[in-house]
C-alpha cells in the first residue's frame, strides 16, 4: 500500500497553472483569430473607400463638364440678348429725343399763335403780363437775370463716399429756394414743381434726363443776399461738410446775367402769385 511518502513531489507552482496560462497567453484564442482577420477587413474597407471616392470624383467632374458646356453654349445667346437690349435702349433714346424736339417746336408755335391771336387792348395786355409771370414762375418760360452759379463735383478719385448723390442736389436746390431764389436749373434742366431729382443707376436724372458731373446749378435771385442766406440754410453746413470731409467740389460765385431755359410742353393750368 502506497503511502504519502512514495508519491512524487509536486512542483511548487503547480497551483498557479491558471496564472501561468494567463501570463503565457494573454489574448484569448477567439480574439486572436479575429485579430488575424482584421488586416483583410481593413484592406477591403480601404479598397471600397478608394472606389467610392473615385466614383464621386468622376460624377463631380461630369457635372462640371456639363455646366461648362451649357455656359459655353448659352454665351452667344446672352451676348445676342444684350446686343438686342442695347439696341432697344438706343432706339428708345432716339425716339425720346425726337419727341422732345417736336414738343419744343410745337410749344414755340403755340406761343407764337397765342401771341398773334390776342388783341392789344389794355385788358389783353394785362392778361398777357399775368400769363407771362405765371409761366416764368412755374418754369414754362425762359427767364434771365442775376444770381448765383454753383459748381459741385465728385471728389478726386471718385469713391463711393466722395460721389455727388441725388440727395446732395436735393438739399442744395431746397436750400436755394429757402434762400430766396426765383428760378433754378441744374445742367440746363429747369427745376419746377413737377421736377424729380433722383438716381437711376450710376446717373442722376432731372426731368427724366440723365446728367453727369460736374453739376452746374444756376439760381436767379439777388446776388447780394442769396449767397449769405444759402449758407444759413441746411444746404450751407451740408455742402461745407462734404467739401471739408469728403473733398467734394463746392464753388459758389455771383453772376450778373443768367439765362434759365423753360420746360417744353409744361402747360399752366392754375396758378397764383403771392
Amino acid at each position: 500500500m502506497a503511502t504519502g511518502q512514495n508519491r512524487p513531489p509536486r512542483a511548487l507552482d503547480a497551483s498557479m497553472d491558471l496564472l501561468k496560462q494567463i501570463v503565457a497567453q494573454p489574448i484569448d484564442p477567439d480574439y486572436a483569430v479575429v485579430a488575424a482577420r482584421e488586416p483583410d477587413r481593413h484592406k477591403r474597407h480601404s479598397t471600397r473607400s478608394r472606389l467610392m471616392f473615385a466614383v464621386i470624383a468622376v460624377v463631380i467632374g461630369a457635372l462640371f463638364a456639363v455646366a461648362a458646356a451649357q455656359t459655353i453654349r448659352s454665351r452667344p445667346e446672352a451676348a445676342k440678348e444684350r446686343d438686342q437690349l442695347v439696341a432697344r435702349i438706343k432706339t428708345a433714346q432716339a425716339n425720346r429725343d425726337k419727341l422732345r424736339d417736336q414738343s419744343n417746336a410745337l410749344a414755340a408755335q403755340n406761343a407764337k399763335l397765342r401771341g398773334a391771336g390776342l388783341g392789344n387792348d389794355a385788358q389783353t395786355q394785362q392778361l398777357r403780363t399775368r400769363l407771362s409771370g405765371l409761366e416764368t414762375a412755374t418754369g414754362a418760360d425762359a427767364v434771365t437775370g442775376p444770381g448765383l452759379k454753383i459748381i459741385v463735383d465728385d471728389a478726386p478719385g471718385t469713391n463711393q463716399n466722395g460721389r455727388v448723390l441725388d440727395v446732395d442736389l436735393q438739399v442744395l436746390v431746397n436750400g436755394l429756394w429757402g434762400a430766396g431764389a426765383e428760378a433754378i436749373q441744374v445742367n440746363g434742366q429747369r427745376i419746377t414743381a413737377l421736377t424729380a431729382i433722383r438716381e437711376a443707376g450710376e446717373a442722376i436724372t432731372v426731368n427724366y434726363v440723365s446728367l453727369s458731373p460736374p453739376y452746374e446749378v444756376d439760381a436767379i435771385g439777388d446776388p447780394h443776399t442769396l449767397q449769405a442766406r444759402l449758407l444759413e440754410t441746411s444746404a450751407g453746413p451740408w455742402w461745407n461738410s462734404l467739401k471739408s470731409n469728403q473733398g467734394m467740389r463746392f464753388d459758389v460765385s455771383d453772376s450778373e446775367q443768367l439765362r434759365l431755359s423753360g420746360v417744353p410742353g409744361l402747360t399752366v393750368r392754375t396758378g397764383r402769385t403771392r
